[in-house]
């Protein structure tokens, strides 16, 4: 009888963690939905200030980057492809696209505001 019930409890544990270990990677899965993908965030307007091309670096006066709840400003960011900054020059207005990587912000798409 004991060895039963100490089945039983085990039994009802594995269910409980087992259930509670899957809810657990269903709502990992499901903030990893909720995230948006870089071609599904919104573009900003900017300005570009200056381009860096030794550094792959542009600064960009830009306006509300809602996918990063950030303020309108001017500010410094790493581009994710060099070749991005063949196609601006300071003056240039644009339409970008940002993400935040670690603690950087990188510009993953840049084009001219026509």
């Amino acid at each position: 009888m004991k060895t039963m019930k100490s089945l039983s409890i085990a039994l009802a544990l594995l269910l409980i963690f087992g259930i509670t270990g899957n809810a657990l990677s269903e709502e990992k899965q499901g903030d990893a939905i909720m995230q948006q993908s870089p071609a599904s965030v919104e573009m900003t307007d900017g300005v570009i200030r200056k381009v860096d091309k030794s550094n792959s670096k542009i600064t960009i006066k830009h306006g509300e980057i809602k996918n990063l709840d950030m303020p309108g400003m001017t500010m410094v960011f790493q581009v994710k492809h060099p070749d991005l900054l063949e196609k601006v020059q300071a003056g240039d207005k644009v339409k970008f696209r940002v993400e935040k990587s670690g603690s950087a912000f990188v510009v993953t798409d840049i084009q001219l505001d026509r």
